[in-house]
């Protein structure tokens, strides 16, 4: 059984700093990669950011520079995603939900499979 939790949201003003955690623990092997993605009240989910266990991270455009990810890669134990968020502007508004892919083999070949968290409101207003 895989639980993911996630804690760290709130309400900041413009220019102010948060920062999300996030953790899957339980029986977990092959954890390829940890994102985070947000959704904004009537826009679709969205990559913020990714890494990779090798090592690759990736970032959309709009939080470069402003956010920062760090992941605890572990088999068998507690995975770990962080979300640095500073210069925080009212457009990063929105729920953010953690992600974990982990890799998967059948019959058909090489999948894989999401584990997403609950979520957890950023607001930024003044």
């Amino acid at each position: 059984q895989v639980q993911v939790v996630e804690s760290g949201g709130g309400l900041v003003q413009p220019g102010g700093s948060l920062r999300l955690s996030c953790a899957a623990s339980g029986t977990i092997f092959n954890i390829y990669a940890m994102g985070w993605y947000r959704q904004a009240p009537g826009k679709q989910r969205e990559l913020v950011a990714v890494r990779t266990s090798g090592g690759s991270a990736n970032y959309a455009d709009s939080v470069k520079g402003r956010f920062t990810l760090s992941a605890i890669f572990r088999d068998n134990a507690k995975n770990t995603v962080y979300l640095q968020m500073i210069r925080l502007k009212p457009e990063d508004t929105a729920i953010y939900y953690c992600n974990f892919k982990k890799s998967r083999v059948n019959s058909s070949g090489s999948y894989s499979e999401d584990y997403w968290g609950q979520g957890t409101q950023v607001t930024v207003s003044s």
